[in-house]
């Protein structure tokens, strides 16, 4: 005895039978106890099967199957509503005078209807008749008299009915004059609009056709004939229109633009990575720009397969308008380990990122919005007062400023000392590693049972989630030795690889994601990608990994309009263009003082933050000269340094207000701020020039006032 062969029936597969071993045939059965065994209906005796089959199919229709998609097409309805209503309002007066010509031609024909009647027409048929006739018999008297009879008959009738008509109409104007303009309104509706009806004529149409302007426009017949324009349906012989895609929905109107769903032929060879390689081909089919062609796999976990394809075409591009404002401006407090909200998808549909367990980089052209979607993740880390900064900004200006209220470590610059700075906030991070791994390992299982950190491990060993922040990290690398360079990549890369483990973030951003700038070996552990607009695909696949363009996750689509717009990738196989909320500079300075003030509530406040004078008295609303805190966060790594590098520094920080500034009136400004130096020299290096001791700038700040 063989194994049964598998068969489908009625869309199921049917278990292959075991054969029997022969020894157990005269076995009597041993008693078990079976649970009660659901009679299978699809068996193929079953004559009730087919029609007790459930269909696979959604019971609801396309737009009903989420609560985002019923907003989005509300919204539609709304808008189209609201259209309609202006277009129409608009032509109200051409509408009334179309209606009054209407109703003046409906008079006519009614009054030719009823002419007939008012005239006695059914009297002068027998006057014709009885003329005739006397005609044909002039001596017959009595026909004379008849016909006298009934010419009179007939102008009675006429005078009457006329007189009635006129009767009736007088009064109703009179009435009407002397009604209540509701009541004449009334009438005149009730009196033009049957004229109107009887006027009109049989193609005659009083509203226009206001159909809103659709930009793109989109069948089931345009969609093939893109698909094989772009080589991805075979083209039939002679007549033969070849080969079709089978859509399982659409192409239908899905808010502001035209959704489908379709699946590939089969026989064609081509899969839907294919489809989404040739996204701006299609898009030129369809007369649309590639950004507004937004497509992805349907996977099998959704009811798809390799050949199925979701696409929505936008009406124009839906990366562009006034920015989405960031609902962490106006929070007070947030937990890390809830996913952050980012931004929204060109539909609309928010999107929120979890950063536990994860390590995120951004990438792209400058001043594309880079550095504030970045400083949005760390925004999110302000208002948890259990999340410890670790900050390095390379380039050194005022975005990362803010920070050093809250901030355990701040490294601003690329300098010498900066680096030196940097290199040591790595070997504090990956010394706290180690110790937390230590603590983790010796925690209980019914504590810990993952080996990682957890929420209540955080407030019980007081081990805080630790936020590594670093900008720019082209401008270190760079500016680095060699032998440096690679100690730097060694301990980003250890940070970024075991640090999720023990509640390490990392948020890493550069603007030259190239081999030199970022090497890969750091790059392709990232799990969190995050790309502005880049030159090219090459460029694009740098940030968020290799092959991810011909999948469809191209940055370089991009234009220098998408400000603040980026492909997100979260996975080796999942992407989305995000259009990223906006925090400001000064509200993402609010959210720092807000983070000062819970940690200081906790206890967390700690390092550089603690000891910053300058954030110190902002918190305690003190007013110290601008020239102090600027020159003390240049002089931040330096205990003295030269006056052409404090200028060079400040310059960086604030171009507008310092880059005219000269050594005389940078020390005119420092004196009248209230600063003495001790001395007008400061040798570094082996070499004496002209410069100031942080000493003496912070001589001139209320030190023990601000900092107790």
């Amino acid at each position: 005895m063989s194994d049964t062969i598998p068969r489908p029936v009625n869309g199921h597969t049917l278990t292959k039978l075991h054969p029997v071993p022969p020894e157990t045939l005269d076995t009597p059965p041993t008693p078990v106890d079976k649970p009660d065994v659901v009679e299978a209906v699809d068996r193929p005796d079953n004559p009730l099967a087919d029609w007790l089959t459930v269909p696979e199919m959604p019971v609801l229709p396309v737009w009903a199957r989420s609560a985002a998609s019923i907003r989005a097409n509300v919204a539609a309805f709304a808008r189209l509503a609201w259209w309609q209503a202006r277009y129409h309002g608009i032509r109200t007066p051409k509408y009334l005078v179309k209606t009054l010509l209407l109703a003046a031609r409906g008079f006519y024909r009614a009054t030719v209807g009823m002419w007939p009647t008012l005239s006695a027409q059914d009297h002068s048929a027998a006057v014709k008749a009885l003329r005739a006739q006397s005609k044909a018999k002039p001596e017959d008297v009595e026909l004379a008299v008849r016909l006298q009879l009934a010419h009179a008959e007939r102008t009675r009738t006429r005078r009457w009915r006329f007189g009635a008509a006129a009767t009736a109409v007088a009064a109703a104007t009179i009435g009407i004059m002397l009604a209540d303009p509701m009541v004449q309104a009334g009438v005149a509706a009730a009196v033009v609009t049957p004229l109107a009806h009887l006027g009109r004529g049989k193609d005659t149409v009083l509203l226009d056709q206001g159909a809103p302007p659709l930009r793109v426009d989109m069948s089931a017949q345009q969609l093939n004939d893109a698909l094989r324009a772009a080589g991805l349906l075979k083209s039939g012989r002679g007549d033969e229109e070849g080969p079709r895609v089978t859509c399982t929905m659409g192409p239908v109107r899905d808010g502001r633009g035209w959704a489908a769903i379709f699946d590939l032929p089969r026989g064609g060879g081509k899969t839907a990575s294919d489809v989404l390689a040739k996204r701006e081909v299609i898009a030129q089919e369809l007369g649309v720009d590639e950004i507004q062609v937004i497509m992805s796999r349907v996977r099998a976990a959704k009811g798809g397969n390799a050949g199925r394809v979701s696409m929505w075409v936008a009406d124009d591009d839906p990366y562009l308008g006034a920015p989405n404002p960031s609902p962490l401006a106006k929070a007070q407090a947030f937990s890390i380990w809830d996913p952050i909200p980012f931004g929204q998808d060109a539909r609309g549909n928010r999107i929120e990122v979890p950063v536990m367990w994860q390590s995120m980089f951004f990438g792209g052209l400058p001043r594309r919005g880079k550095t504030f979607t970045q400083r949005l993740m760390t925004a999110a880390g302000l208002l948890d007062a259990y999340v410890r900064h670790y900050v390095a900004d390379g380039k050194g200006g005022a975005d990362w400023m803010p920070m050093r209220a809250v901030a355990h470590r701040l490294v601003m610059g690329a300098e010498d000392d900066a680096i030196e700075a940097l290199k040591a906030m790595l070997a504090e991070l990956l010394i706290e590693m180690e110790r937390r791994f230590a603590i983790l390992r010796e925690l209980p299982t019914s504590l810990c049972p993952e080996g990682k950190l957890t929420p209540e491990i955080v407030k019980l060993k007081n081990l805080p989630v630790i936020f590594v922040t670093i900008d720019e990290l082209q401008e270190y690398f760079t500016a680095m030795e060699k032998d440096d360079r690679d100690q730097v990549i060694n301990d980003l890369c250890r940070i970024a690889r075991r640090g999720p483990a023990a509640g390490f973030v990392s948020n890493f951003a550069s603007q030259r994601p190239d081999a030199e700038s970022v090497p890969t070996k750091l790059r392709e552990i990232i799990t969190l990608r995050y790309s502005t607009q880049v030159v090219d695909k090459a460029s694009s696949d740098m940030v968020l990994g290799k092959g991810k363009a011909a999948q469809g996750a191209d940055a370089s689509v991009l234009s220098e309009d998408h400000v603040g717009t980026g492909v997100l990738v979260t996975g080796p196989a999942s992407y989305v263009t995000v259009r990223a909320d906006y925090l400001d500079g000064v509200e993402f300075t609010k959210l720092c003082t807000t983070g000062r003030t819970l940690r200081q509530a906790a206890g967390q406040l700690t390092g550089d933050a603690a000891g910053d004078v300058t954030a110190a008295a902002d918190a305690a609303g003190l007013k110290i000269p601008a020239i102090l805190t600027d020159v003390l966060e240049v002089m931040r790594h330096s205990v003295r340094m030269f006056t052409t590098d404090l200028i060079a520094g400040l310059v960086n920080i604030d171009e507008d207000t310092y880059g005219d500034y000269n050594p005389e009136r940078l020390a005119a400004e420092l004196e009248a701020a209230g600063v003495k130096r001790t001395s007008k020299q400061v040798k570094i290096g082996g070499v004496a020039l002209a410069g100031y001791q942080r000493r003496d700038i912070e001589g001139a700040a209320p030190l023990e006032t601000l900092l107790g």
